[in-house]
């Protein structure tokens, strides 16, 4: 069973910035792609960024509403992948979740991807 880690969540004001990252003890995540989730009270889970394995010309895609602002990135050293969040707004909020997939799809869907953490809240507020 692949255990995924999530670190980084906390309370943030609007405009402030924050390094989400994720972590899988015992278990190499290069080979993998990885999606970051975010889930906010009432909503259904929403795909916000992947980045693909490491096997591959780094790919990486971004939901509409954080492109420009989010950055996915993977560091194969120290066998974690981040998500670095600028210019945070209230809608921001959420849990935030990472999981694993074979592959990036044009849509970061939840039923693609197969193994996930346990999730970071991010709150955004003055």
């Amino acid at each position: 069973q692949v255990q995924l880690v999530e670190s980084g969540g906390g309370l943030v004001q609007p405009g402030g910035s924050l390094r989400l990252a994720c972590t899988a003890p015992g278990f190499t995540l290069d080979l993998y792609a990885i999606g970051w989730f975010r889930q906010a009270p009432g909503k259904e889970r929403e795909g916000v960024s992947c980045i693909g394995s490491s096997d591959h010309p780094v790919y990486t895609n971004y939901s509409d509403s954080v492109k420009g602002r989010f950055t996915i990135s993977r560091d194969i050293a120290k066998n974690t992948v981040y998500l670095q969040m600028n210019s945070l707004k209230p809608e921001d909020t959420a849990v935030y979740y990472c999981a694993t997939a074979w592959g990036c799809g044009y849509y970061i869907t939840p039923a693609d991807f197969g193994f996930w953490g346990q999730g970071t809240q991010v709150t955004v507020s003055s």
